[in-house]
């Protein structure tokens, strides 16, 4: 059995407490600083729970199971269905529970905690458990605890189980810190849909909804096909790039609404 780098083992740490410490630190700063109320923490992390991890998972069984290999062995295929389905699903269930709870004070504040409720518990779930049960597991086979764990499994089991920890120390370290920038990413995305899907409720404008969708289902294309051809620090740097862009035009339109507000308010 082989042993997991100290700098693998940082690395699980540092995706562990992004993963949790961001979500986390920007639903105080949301409540405290921007008044944001926190059922719409509740009502996206329910809504990502739900239309993502039931609902899509769900479409996900059927189209396997009917396509199989056709869909699976094709990285454009897969990367297209796969973008669509996140976008679709995520995008609709954003803009349905916004709909369905507008009035529990649907603010553009509330937008923003909404969409850290959204993307925050993504990466609890997606990185933040894997990273501290990769951690215990790696402080396990270093420490020599996890063999005999192993010696009291079948044969069966135990190969299977070796094929899977031996990634904890064939991957690149590096791979466990950019799991950690990927949530940054993420939730900053997020963050950013939950504006303009606020906005398409708000406005009652469809194409803001259409806009969403595309922008999730963009990017998640970009992401599986990228994975494809290239690593995993240039596919990070590329979608760092894109969200980037994105979080500026969406950064924007909120000062705009803001500074309009103000406007208002000073002249009634």
């Amino acid at each position: 059995m082989g042993t997991v780098p100290v700098l693998s083992l940082i690395g699980m740490g540092f995706a562990f407490i992004v993963a949790v410490g961001l979500p986390m630190g920007l639903m105080i700063y949301a409540f405290l600083k921007l008044k944001a109320d926190m059922l719409w923490f509740g009502i996206g992390a329910a809504t990502f729970i739900f239309f993502a991890l039931v609902l899509e998972q769900c479409l996900h069984v059927v189209m396997v199971k009917q396509f199989g290999e056709t869909l699976t062995g094709n990285l454009w295929l897969k990367a297209i269905y796969g973008g669509l389905a996140a976008g679709v699903f995520e995008e609709v269930g954003r803009f349905t529970s916004m709909n369905l709870f507008k009035k529990k004070e649907l603010t553009k504040h509330n937008a923003l905690m909404y969409g850290i409720g959204h993307g925050g518990i993504e990466a609890i779930i997606i990185v933040g458990l894997s990273s501290i049960s990769n951690l215990i597991t790696s402080i396990m086979i270093n420490t020599g605890t996890f063999e005999p764990i192993l010696a009291s499994l079948d044969a069966s089991t135990k190969e299977q189980t070796m094929q899977q920890v031996s990634l904890l120390w064939t991957t690149d370290s590096l791979d466990f810190y950019l799991a950690g920038v990927e949530r940054v990413v993420a939730v900053t995305l997020h963050i950013c849909l939950s504006y303009i899907v606020y906005k398409a409720v708000t406005n009652k404008k469809v194409q803001l909804l259409l806009l969403a969708i595309v922008l999730h289902a963009g990017l998640d294309f970009v992401t599986v096909l990228l994975a494809g051809y290239v690593s995993s620090l240039v596919l990070e740097l590329v979608l760092i790039v894109l969200v980037t862009i994105i979080a500026i035009l969406v950064h924007r339109a909120y000062s705009k609404e803001r500074e309009m507000e103000y406007y208002v308010g000073e002249n009634l």
